[in-house]
């Protein structure tokens, strides 16, 4: 079976795996892959010649070349692959052997899969990673959590492979338990409302002001080039370049972009995101619009029905397109920051509820690299973080309460606009009333304490004085 020779193991060579093994074995480290597949083996012995990296189809094998106590990385699909794979390592591993879930899986069930390993004397990770194919073999986000001295064990091995910004690695110990995954899946729900409202912008540039594919690329790439600078915006710009490599009769290419069907998969951590800030009263509706527009896209037959028979306003946009493409960039931006600002309260929630100790500063840290949300706008985050650890909203930091007012004209006017096109912007919409809720020292739910306390008795409390209160309503 060969010596136990290899600093870390890597269980499924798909492309993330087996790209991640490679990545690892071009910092020094021995790096060894499993997989049920023999063409995924061949392929890393392909990819890998003269580097560090070896592969095996055996458990067993696999479990006897690993240094102890053992490192094995587990990327295989969320759900009951991990649960499969932690059954058969089982009988394989000894005490203190480290076993790091860097799927997607669900916070919940890392929890109990720590607990599970635990009781049996092994040490167990979930770790977020970010950054698509690319990321994996060239420097990922990672966002691990779990027992701290786990972490510690393989902290030079991370560090070495994660992105890096300003020669820091886009890595850091989150805290205990779940805390990774809770942090990735943030992650991908921040990711799930930038897109949405990326998509809303190019609906309403469009269908609202009649742009082509080419001047919507150009204005693209200038918001990536100017303070709007992120990775989404900049393969965004990249998306209306490419042309459909089936070409019509005549020989003329059409964009791709205008041949893909309006119709958004999910693979579920947006929900998951959005699930667990309802039990946490956190609210995310920029969030929330983004995971529900990708259930209603998938509603294409009614769509198209409700097409021919419900009304919209019948109107052009009359005004000067070039004053209102920098109007709709000025909503973006405003949009972006709210987006940011409701995924990091929610994480400060679950931080306190959850005992997972996150230093926000230290996440908006690790996610300028490498990840699928790494932003220019992440500097300032961290550095608001940084100057009160404790700030309990990113916008009342004064950077971005600044920021914030400063932009929040543009995006009435757009809104106003986009209502009198007929044009859908839920996002960006919820953006700006969740922002109108926010600076509103006293909201209308007063009414609704009292209608509850009306028809079920649920008592109400008052302003003047603590306690509370039911009153019989329909007497004198």
């Amino acid at each position: 079976m060969g010596q136990a020779t290899f600093d870390i193991g890597m269980v499924g060579l798909g492309v993330m795996g087996r790209n991640f093994l490679l990545n690892i074995a071009d910092h020094g480290f021995r790096a060894l892959g499993l997989d049920t597949d023999a063409g995924k083996v061949q392929a890393l012995a392909s990819e890998g010649q003269g580097k560090g990296v070896a592969g095996t189809l055996q458990p067993s094998e696999f479990t006897a070349r690993l240094k102890r106590p053992r490192a094995i990385i587990l990327l295989v699909p969320a759900g009951k692959a991990v649960d499969a794979v932690l059954g058969e390592f089982a009988p394989l591993l000894q005490k203190d052997d480290l076993v790091i879930d860097a799927g997607n899986s669900h916070f919940k069930d890392t929890d109990r899969r720590s607990k599970d390993m635990e009781a049996r004397g092994f040490l167990f990770m979930g770790m977020g990673v970010s950054g698509g194919e690319a990321g994996a073999r060239h420097g990922p986000s990672l966002m691990p959590g779990g027992p701290r001295p786990a972490y510690d064990r393989v902290r030079p091995i991370l560090e070495a492979v994660a992105a890096r910004v300003q020669n820091e690695p886009c890595v850091t110990y989150l805290g205990p338990g779940s805390a990774g995954h809770f942090v990735k899946m943030v992650h991908n729900g921040i990711e799930y409302g930038l897109m949405q409202l990326l998509a809303e912008t190019y609906d309403l540039m469009r269908r609202g002001l009649g742009l082509g594919n080419d001047d919507l690329q150009r204005i693209y790439q200038s918001w990536h080039e100017g303070e709007l600078n992120s990775f989404l915006v900049e393969i965004t710009a990249t998306v209306f370049k490419k042309l459909d490599d089936r070409p019509l009769p005549s020989g003329e290419r059409r964009h791709l972009l205008d041949m893909i069907l309006d119709v958004a998969r999910q693979k579920g951590t947006g929900k998951w995101t959005s699930q667990e800030a309802m039990d946490l009263q956190s609210p995310i509706p920029v969030i929330d619009a983004a995971v529900g527009m990708r259930d209603l896209s998938a509603h294409d037959k009614e769509r198209a029905a409700a097409s021919q028979l419900l009304r919209g306003p019948i109107t052009v946009f009359q005004g000067d397109k070039q004053a209102f493409t920098e109007q709709v960039r000025k909503a973006y931006h405003f949009a972006l920051i709210l987006t940011y600002a409701q995924g990091l309260t929610m994480l400060r929630k679950a931080s306190s509820t959850y005992g997972y100790q996150l230093n926000l500063a230290e996440v908006a840290r690790i996610w300028r690299g490498g990840c699928i949300i790494r932003a220019a706008v992440l500097e300032d985050i961290r550095a608001a973080y940084q100057k009160k650890p404790d700030l309990e909203h990113l916008l009342l930091d004064g950077t971005f309460t600044e920021r914030i007012n400063d932009l929040q004209g543009e995006v009435r006017g757009v809104v106003r606009s986009a209502v009198g096109l007929g044009i859908a912007l839920p996002a960006l919409g919820g953006a700006l009333a969740y922002y109108d809720a926010l600076r509103t020292p006293r909201l209308p739910l007063n009414l609704i304490q009292a209608q509850r306390d009306y028809f079920g008795a649920h008592t109400y409390e008052r302003i003047d004085r603590p306690g509370t209160f039911h009153t019989k309503w329909d007497e004198g």
